[in-house]
């Protein structure tokens, strides 16, 4: 998986839901897309990067939506790959 792909899809997520009025509804948007429309796969690499310098630089409210919303995004990637198992 291509952390630099997923950081570009990750940033204009970002890039959308900036405009929104409320930082915080934005966030949680943001969470809820990434776990409702991203594999597990890709949440995990997401996750396993948030602080990698090799890596692009990811959207700052992407980074804050994904560390808030942590557990949520990192239980449902665990719970989907044993789901499919």
């Amino acid at each position: 998986m291509d952390i630099n792909n997923l950081i570009g899809m990750a940033n204009r997520i970002g890039d959308f839901f900036e405009s929104m009025p409320n930082r915080q509804e934005a966030k949680a948007d943001i969470a809820l897309h990434i776990s409702k429309f991203w594999e597990p796969r890709m949440r995990e690499a997401l996750i396993a990067r948030l602080d990698d310098p090799t890596s692009l630089e990811l959207h700052a409210l992407v980074k804050e939506a994904v560390k808030e919303n942590l557990a949520m995004l990192a239980t449902k990637a665990t719970h989907v790959s044993r789901a499919s198992a």
